[in-house]
């Protein structure tokens, strides 16, 4: 599968499992020559169609595509520029991590061994304007560390070496605030222990 069709694929994956609604979102993914592929502005990813993708430079300047290009390509681009490991890029609003965000609290704290060693921790962004040259600088401190970061009152984004990965991790970010929210109503998640950490930072080692 192409890079075109995967990025139709996990448009409508994020449309399908609810992280998105209505126009909200978008995705980007890196090619070999260093073009990007993105989610023009105001489609639905549910009904995304080829016709709806839009190819630029790495740095904004339009390749090919129909309509405008999404407000939120510089939070993009700038991963891309920063990252030479990451070749996507999606950003959601997945109702339990949005949630989080909107809370002003981070999913720092080590509560399930499968989130630290996939992340270590998922920061949060200060809050930025979005579309603006804002949300860049909220991260600039964070996506050379970290493959999901919450953006505050916003949503979420992911970085991956594939659409494939950064999808995942959409989804592993969702499923741990989620988990984290229900084990607050029952009183409070248990925080993993310095000996319990040593243990997982053997593992990640290995």
């Amino acid at each position: 599968m192409g890079l075109r069709e995967n990025l139709l694929k996990y448009s409508k994956l994020c449309y399908k499992n609810g992280f998105v609604k209505a126009t909200d979102g978008n995705l980007s993914v890196r090619t070999k020559k260093n073009y990007i592929l993105s989610t023009r502005s105001c489609i639905c990813k549910g009904k995304i169609t080829d016709s709806d993708i839009i190819k630029t430079d790495i740095n904004g300047k339009l390749i090919s595509g129909k309509g405008n290009i999404s407000t939120e390509i510089k939070l993009h681009l700038y991963v891309y520029r920063k990252r030479k490991d990451v070749n996507a890029v999606i950003h959601t609003h997945p109702k339990f991590a949005t949630a989080f965000a909107t809370a002003g609290i981070g999913l720092d704290k080590v509560v399930l061994p499968e989130i630290y060693l996939t992340f270590g921790k998922i920061p949060l962004a200060k809050y930025a304007t979005p579309s603006t040259d804002e949300v860049v600088s909220s991260v600039s401190k964070l996506i050379e560390r970290y493959n999901a970061v919450l953006l505050s009152n916003h949503g979420l984004v992911t970085f991956g070496k594939t659409l494939e990965e950064a999808f995942y991790f959409t989804e592993k970010v969702e499923q741990c605030a989620e988990i984290i929210f229900y084990a607050r109503m029952l009183g409070g998640e248990k925080v993993l222990n310095k000996q319990q950490i040593g243990k997982l930072d053997r593992i990640k080692l290995k």
